[in-house]
Order: C-alpha cells, then structure tokens, then sequence
C-alpha cells in the first residue's frame, strides 16, 4: 500500500509535456537531438517525449534504447551469484557529435546515469549529455544533476518511490513507499 501518490496518469502527462518543450527550448529545436531511454521504463519515457516533441515541432526525433546492467558498479550485490540479464542496447544511429538526452523514470544516487554515460561513450562520441528524468528524489552519491525534471520529490532513506506506467504495469502513477 503507497504511502502517497505523488504523481498520477494527468499530472505525469503534463510533466512530459513540459519537459518536451524545456528539451526543444534548450537546445533551440531537436537538430542533432537524440533521446535514449534506460532500460526498462526510461524506454518507454523516451518514447513518450518523442511523440510530444513530434506534435510541437512537426518533425521526429531519433530514440534510442540503452541496457546498463554490464556497466552497473552493484552488479555483484544486485544479481548475487546468478548471471545479469542482458537485454541489449539499440541505438541505430551514430551518435557521434549528437546532442544525447538520456531519460529514466527516477534519479536517485546518480551511479546508473553514470553507469549509462560510460555505455554511451562505448558506443561513440555525442557532443554533449543532457539527462531527463520524471523523479528527482535526492540522496546522490554521484555530483549528477538532471537538466529537466518532471518532480523534485524529496524522500526519505527509508523511503522509495515506485513509477508505474501502462506500457509495464496497466496504470499510470507515481508513489512513495515506505521500506
């Protein structure tokens, strides 16, 4: 049982919404503009920015789908002794010298945006990273900041916040449980 919905189908819309518009604003239209989405609901984000930066500008931008597990630094505490699960990364674009927006659902300590960061510069040389995220909630371990936010949810360590979407959970909300 959640302890709030801090987010829910309407409010994550209009958060989309206005980070598609902050995107195209910051970058002064999407030339040269890639999005990519950390598996697995980051994907699925991704997508979601896509289709509004389409209905805004009137034309599409690239998407891309990055898979971390191999560059994660907890890969050892997450999987015990079981071997990751790897889904692959696609990327069909070069993304050398591209403005690269990474989006996920939740920032938290900062180590799977880095752990993301090093997978891109394996796959190329992007002019620069920008990062989108729905859910800032604090308590880096990493000096990383997200460039466009849909909710700053301060929380706290025995708290976490669950995102849920219809493409992986039927319904749509944002909530904070307690551990």
């Amino acid at each position: 049982m959640p302890k709030a919905i801090v987010l829910d189908e309407k409010a994550i819309q209009r958060a989309l919404t206005r980070i598609s518009h902050e995107i195209i604003e910051r970058n002064k239209g999407i030339e040269d503009c890639v999005l990519v989405g950390i598996k697995t609901r980051g994907i699925y984000l991704a997508n979601r920015l896509a289709k509004r930066i389409e209905q805004i500008e009137g034309q599409p931008i690239s998407v891309g789908e990055l898979d971390i597990t191999l560059y994660r630094d907890d890969l050892t505490t997450k999987t015990s002794n079981a071997e990751p699960e790897v889904k692959g990364s696609d990327i069909p674009m070069d993304i050398n010298n591209k403005k690269i927006v990474l989006v996920d659902d939740v920032l938290y300590t900062g180590r799977t945006v880095r752990a993301a960061m090093d997978a891109l510069v394996d796959i190329g040389r992007p002019a620069l990273i920008q990062l989108a995220v729905l859910v800032d909630r604090g308590h880096r371990e990493l000096p990383i900041r997200a460039d466009f936010i849909g909710k700053n949810i301060p929380t706290s360590g025995q708290e976490r916040i669950v995102v849920e979407l219809k493409e992986t959970d039927d319904h749509e909300q944002v909530s904070i449980y307690e551990n």
